[in-house]
């Protein structure tokens, strides 16, 4: 019989490349986890992994392995799932981790309305990018994630787990209001090409945000004049307002604005993202999650009917 926890650090191996990693992963040792990895190669009686010093690749064996790993995940949530069923109400410790721009719209009413439906449920929530809550969904330290994607950069579905769209959150350019393109009514589309001559205010380095503007700036011909960089949303317009920079926002972060900005929708194509909810393979059917799931859509549906942005306040990314 295969060790589980073993097929679980060679399934990481495969996906993040080292060992060091996978002991980050899992909070013990680089040693502990070789260790492991060295008794499931004895449990297989094949060579799964090739070592070079400190170096390790994984075998033909070892990939196959790893990868029929995923499979018999995703049936034991499902067998979870059922036993879960069996007890037929939803109740103890519940832990969702969710992007900052989805805590009041989306996770604050979620904790009040499960709540008031289900007073033995108790939610825990906890501040994470995608990058950050799927691995915490894959490996029991969330039982549910909301993360998002950008349509524009052809995020690959993540490995483990099973999502789906909730809603989808445009961008907003948001721009002084004494731009040439803040003349006419609110709802009036503006090209992004309208907003290449001004300098912009983007999201820091690296983050999917700062990635999806770009590259919606460059396709449109351009390369916005980037003169501040933040991974607040509040912040980002508190600056666009106080140096007259534009910037593109979501719709989910952006309920209002200073006075001295107005937000206009992007003609098309105009860059959005998904929000998305995530879930282990196979555990839909706990009744926890499904009443999650149930009380999210609700919510997405609430969210997608709020009128048009105004100036009131905002939200942080």
């Amino acid at each position: 019989m295969l060790d589980l926890r073993r097929l679980i650090l060679l399934r990481d191996l495969a996906e993040h490349g080292t060992v060091t990693a996978v002991a980050e992963l899992h909070r013990v040792t680089a040693s502990a986890v070789s260790q492991q990895l060295k008794q499931l190669e004895s449990e297989t009686g094949v060579r799964l992994l090739d070592r070079d010093g400190r170096s390790v690749r994984l075998t033909a064996a070892g990939h196959a392995l790893a990868a029929d790993t995923e499979p018999v995940l995703a049936a034991l949530e499902r067998a979870r799932a059922r036993l879960g069923a069996l007890a037929g109400h939803a109740a103890g410790p519940f832990h969702l981790a969710c992007f900052t721009s989805a805590l009041a719209p989306l996770a604050a009413p979620l904790c009040q309305a499960l709540e008031r439906d289900h007073p033995g449920l108790r939610v825990h929530i906890t501040e994470a990018e995608p990058e950050t809550s799927l691995p915490l969904l894959r490996h029991r330290r969330a039982d549910l994630a909301l993360v998002y994607r950008y349509g524009n950069l052809a995020t690959p579905d993540p490995a483990g787990v099973d999502t789906r769209v909730l809603l989808h959150d445009p961008l907003y350019a948001v721009l002084p209001a004494g731009h040439p393109a803040a003349d006419g009514p609110a709802a009036t589309p503006v090209p992004l090409t309208a907003l290449a001559g001004t300098p912009w205010v983007t999201a820091a380095e690296g983050t999917a945000c700062r990635e999806a503007v770009l590259q919606a700036c460059r396709a449109a011909g351009f390369s916005p004049q980037v003169r501040h960089t933040c991974t607040d949303f509040a912040a980002m317009l508190a600056l666009a307002a106080a140096g007259g920079q534009v910037a593109l926002v979501p719709r989910l972060a952006l309920t209002g604005l200073p006075p001295a900005l107005r937000a206009r929708p992007l003609a098309d194509p105009a860059p959005a993202r998904a929000i998305e909810v995530a879930v282990r393979q196979g555990g839909a059917d706990e009744p926890a999650v499904a009443a999650c799931l149930a009380a999210l859509d609700g919510l997405a549906r609430t969210e997608s009917a709020r009128p048009e942005p105004c100036r009131t306040d905002s939200r942080t990314v």
